[in-house]
């Protein structure tokens, strides 16, 4: 046994303050933003006004890791050792509007113009009206509410998303960021894929980031590696997993819990008797953590998606209730076992 006295722990590092948004009224490109919208890992969102006085959405690429602005700034700040890497994600992002401008289809975000200033790239979007999913979803699990999401409402959501997502790949182009914040509802019942991600993976596979560039629960196993294949499959796992917060309310578990061990099966099979074998044999699909495993085209599930006749609906099997009830014993043994 070491004599030694043990060195004090480090003091942990002040977290980093965010980026700060631009200030009301600023004019960037001809356009006046209003207020922020939103703010993420990755840049702002900005209500504001073209030159004719109509409402937009502005994104700002501004990568909190990266950048630091003070209050009143325009130019963001970059360290010289981050500089490569700023201008990897700008070009990314740029490259994503010229791309998104290319496509012009209901369920996918219309952007509108995108140019350079500031130092930094701006992606000018329609404005548009309404929910998240994610809110929905939220509203749906409230005791208050006891709503439950119809199938046929899932069906025909997910139709109309993978109509978009099928013209986004045929662009050659992947969303990466599929997840239920990330569709938006308008408010003549329209959905909108929002956000896409390829300047965060651009980024994550270059750089060493303290914070992960995935959203647990809707990332497949393929992003979790430096030299994960991504294709079609990637968006179609997250596509499975957003049925599956639709049918659960709650997101599922991520990678890292399903590889050590694999609940997804019990978890489906809790709302067996309220939607069909059909839909829950498709979240399966999609969420086979064998990239291979899953529907290699949107196209393939979509014929799947559309099968709505003759639709089966199975109850629990005694040995399945058997099964969910040993499993709270233990998990609740657990949490007996694990208080002070």
């Amino acid at each position: 046994m070491s004599n030694s006295s043990a060195a004090p722990a480090a003091a942990p590092a002040p977290a980093k303050a965010k980026p700060a948004p631009l200030p009301p009224d600023t004019q960037v490109g001809g356009y006046r933003l209003l207020h922020r919208i939103s703010s993420g890992g990755f840049g702002v969102v900005y209500f504001a006004l073209d030159p004719q006085g109509h409402p937009v959405a502005i994104k700002e690429y501004l990568p909190a890791s990266l950048v630091s602005r003070e209050a009143g700034q325009l130019v963001p700040q970059i360290a010289p050792e981050k500089m490569s890497l700023y201008r990897l994600g700008l070009k990314s992002f740029f490259e994503e509007g010229r791309s998104l401008a290319q496509i012009s289809h209901d369920s996918v975000v219309s952007v509108l113009n995108f140019f350079r200033e500031n130092e930094t790239v701006y992606m000018v979007m329609n404005h548009l009206e309404g929910s998240t999913l994610q809110e929905f979803i939220v509203t749906a699990r409230n005791p208050d509410s006891r709503k439950v999401f119809r199938e046929s409402t899932i069906r025909s959501l997910f139709d109309e998303i993978l109509r978009g997502l099928r013209i986004v790949h045929q662009h050659k182009m992947l969303h990466l960021d599929i997840k239920p914040a990330n569709i938006f509802i308008t408010d003549d019942d329209k959905a909108v894929m929002i956000d896409f991600g390829a300047a965060r993976e651009v980024l994550s596979k270059e750089g060493n980031f303290v914070r992960p560039m995935y959203t647990p629960g809707f990332a497949a196993p393929e992003m979790y590696k430096r030299d994960g294949t991504l294709g079609p499959w990637t968006d179609i796992y997250a596509i499975g997993s957003c049925i599956y917060a639709c049918m659960l309310g709650v997101p599922p578990n991520d990678v890292p819990q399903r590889t050590e061990k694999d609940r997804l099966g019990l978890a489906l099979s809790r709302v067996r008797n309220i939607y069909s074998d059909n839909l829950i044999q498709v979240v399966e699909w999609c969420m086979a953590l064998d990239p291979l495993a899953r529907p290699q085209s949107v196209f393939s599930l979509q014929r799947e998606l559309a099968r709505e006749g003759e639709l089966r609906y199975s109850k629990l099997s005694m040995a399945e209730k058997m099964r969910m009830q040993l499993s709270s014993m233990v998990s609740g043994g657990r949490k007996e076992r694990d208080k002070p």
